[in-house]
C-alpha cells in the first residue's frame, strides 16, 4: 500500500528526478511558460488541495459577504449616499474578484496545472488586474472622502452622486488602461509559478517587460499608498486636535465634558476613519506578496519557486474577504440592516446604534448647532 501511496505525493521521485512543473502543462500553453520554470520538480499535490479548498473557502465567504454589502446598501434608504456609491463598487469589484477567479482556480487545482487554454489564462490575469487595481483605487478615493469631510470639514466640498459616479468611472478606466496594456505589447500576461493561475511576467529581463512592472506598482501600489498615508495622518491630527480643544474648555468651564451631538458625531468620524484605516491595511498586506514576488523576479533578488508564487495569489485573493467582515463588525446601520433581512448572518447586539455613516466613506450628517 506505501508503494502505491508514495509515487502519487511525489512525481519527480515517481519519474526519477525528470519531471518538472511544466510537464502538465497543455502543449498550446507552453510557448507563455518561462523557461526559468523547467528547473523545478512538480508542487506536491498536497498543496495543490490546500490551495484549491482556501480558494474554495475565500470565494464562498467573499461573494456572500459582498453580495450581502451590495444588496443591502443599495435598499436601505438611510445608506443610499453618495458617498456610499464608493462603498458599494469596492463591494462590487472585490465580489467580482472572486466569482470571476475563483472557479477556474479550484479546477486547476484539481488538475495540478491550467487547462483552460492561452486565451482564458489572458482573461484570467486580466480580470485579476482590472478588480485589483479598482479596488485599491476606490479605497483611495474613500480615503479622500474621509479626509475632506474630517479635515476640511464645513469648508470642503460635500460629494454629490455626480461627483461619487465620476469617480467611479475614472477608477474604472484608470484600471482599464493597466490591464489592457499587457495585451498590447507591453509585458504579458503568462502562467505563474504554479501553473494553476496567471498574472503578470516578471521573468522577462526586457527593459519593455520589466518598466510596466515597475511603473504599475507606482500608480498602482505606492502612489495610493502615499496618497493613503497622506490622508489619515491629517486626519488623525485634526481628531486629535479637536479632541484636545475639548477637554481644555471642558476643564476651563469645570465640566466633564463639552460633547454635544456635534462632537459626538465626530467621534463616531474617528471610529470609522480607524476601521477604514484597518481595512486598507489589510488590503496592502494582501497584496504585497505579489508586489515582492514581482519585484524579485524583475531585478533577480532571490530565486522564486513555483510553491513561492502561491502565496501571492492566496493573499491577493483574500483581502476580497476583508471589507464585508470589517462592515458587520463595525457598522451599526448596515449591522441593523443585516440582521432585519439576513437574521442568520448578522452579528447584531440587542441594542443597535443609530449611526447614518458608512464604515469607510459615510458622508458626515450636518447637525444644527443648539444654544
Amino acid at each position: 500500500m506505501a508503494a502505491f501511496v508514495e509515487p502519487h505525493f511525489d512525481a519527480w521521485t515517481q519519474s526519477g528526478g525528470n519531471m518538472t512543473v511544466v510537464d502538465k502543462v497543455p502543449p498550446e500553453m507552453l510557448h507563455m511558460v518561462h523557461p526559468h520554470w523547467n528547473q523545478f520538480p512538480p508542487m506536491n499535490p498536497l498543496w495543490h488541495s490546500i490551495l484549491g479548498f482556501a480558494i474554495f473557502m475565500l470565494g464562498m465567504i467573499s461573494m456572500i459577504g459582498n453580495g450581502c454589502v451590495m444588496y443591502i446598501f443599495t435598499n436601505t434608504k438611510s445608506l443610499r449616499t453618495p458617498s456610499n456609491l464608493l462603498v458599494v463598487n469596492l463591494a462590487f469589484s472585490d465580489f467580482f474578484m472572486m466569482f470571476c477567479m475563483g472557479p477556474p482556480m479550484v479546477i486547476n487545482c484539481w488538475h495540478e496545472t491550467w487547462v483552460f487554454g492561452p486565451f482564458a489564462c489572458e482573461l484570467y490575469a486580466m480580470l485579476g488586474s482590472l478588480f485589483g487595481c479598482a479596488s485599491i483605487w476606490t479605497m483611495t478615493m474613500i480615503a479622500f472622502d474621509r479626509y475632506n469631510v474630517i479635515v476640511k470639514g464645513l469648508s470642503g466640498k460635500p460629494m454629490t452622486n455626480n461627483g461619487a459616479l465620476l469617480r467611479i468611472f475614472g477608477v474604472w478606466a484608470f484600471a482599464l488602461f493597466w490591464t489592457l496594456a499587457p495585451l498590447f505589447g507591453w509585458n504579458r500576461y503568462v502562467p505563474e509559478g504554479n501553473m494553476t493561475a496567471c498574472g503578470t511576467d516578471y521573468l522577462t529581463q526586457t527593459w519593455l517587460s520589466r518598466s510596466y512592472i515597475i511603473i504599475y506598482a507606482v500608480f498602482v501600489y505606492w502612489l495610493p499608498l502615499l496618497t493613503i498615508i497622506y490622508s489619515y495622518t491629517f486626519i488623525l491630527k485634526a481628531v486629535s486636535a479637536h479632541e484636545k480643544n475639548m477637554r481644555e474648555q471642558a476643564k476651563k468651564m469645570n465640566v466633564a465634558s463639552l460633547r454635544t451631538q456635534e462632537a459626538q458625531n465626530t467621534s463616531t468620524e474617528m471610529k470609522l476613519a480607524k476601521v477604514a484605516l484597518v481595512t486598507i491595511s489589510l488590503w496592502f498586506m494582501a497584496w504585497t506578496p505579489y508586489l515582492v514576488i514581482n519585484f524579485t523576479g524583475i531585478f533577480k533578488a532571490a530565486p522564486i519557486s513555483p510553491l513561492a508564487t502561491i502565496w501571492g495569489s492566496l493573499f491577493a485573493k483574500a483581502n476580497a474577504v476583508y471589507n464585508p467582515i470589517v462592515y458587520g463588525i463595525s457598522h451599526p446601520k448596515y449591522r441593523a440592516a443585516l440582521y432585519q433581512k439576513f437574521p442568520s448572518l448578522s452579528c447584531q447586539d440587542t441594542t443597535p446604534a443609530d449611526d447614518g455613516q458608512s464604515v469607510v466613506s459615510g458622508a458626515t450628517q450636518a447637525t444644527d448647532e443648539k444654544a
